[in-house]
């Protein structure tokens, strides 16, 4: 008698699991209503620019520079503290690419007569933000380093 084979049920998650993304999906499908109830072409098109523009452009732009960074610091020695350098850069890169018409001033005029409030301050919120990224990012590091050399030493007493 030949072997038949057995199906097995797929996993589908606990009901809590399954509730939250029930939920999910009806959240997105209702943003989606009421974006698109307004300029359905205006937002289509600002999706399909967007995701050309990450594919086309930004994408092979922070590919290259990443592989520049791993090249410098893999050629310094230093290939441990990749982390230290991504982080920071990304997320400092996630925060200039949404803030973008707020920080480089191109939306200046449409944001004073929307809330009254210059715009002027975003471009040193954003790099103040991103020395912070930085600087608590080479803190780690240098916490990591001092760690990693006291287990090298010798304890001397």
């Amino acid at each position: 008698m030949p072997h038949l084979p057995t199906f097995r049920r797929p996993p589908l998650g606990s009901p809590l699991e399954l509730l939250l993304l029930a939920c999910s999906f009806a959240l997105a499908a209702y943003a989606g209503v009421r974006l698109l109830a307004g300029d359905w072409t205006g937002v289509a098109l600002w999706i399909v620019g967007a995701a050309l523009l990450h594919d086309l452009v930004l994408l092979p732009l922070y590919a290259v520079l990443d592989r520049a960074v791993t090249r410098g610091l893999r050629a310094a020695g230093r290939r441990a503290w990749l982390p230290y350098v991504r982080v920071p850069a990304v997320l400092s890169g996630l925060l200039l690419l949404v803030w973008f018409p707020l920080v480089s001033g191109m939306v200046d005029r449409r944001y004073r007569s929307a809330t009254g409030l210059s715009a002027d301050v975003f471009l040193g919120r954003w790099l103040l933000i991103t020395a912070v990224l930085f600087g608590g990012s080479a803190l780690l590091l240098a916490a990591r380093l001092r760690r990693a050399a006291k287990r090298r030493s010798p304890d001397v007493h």
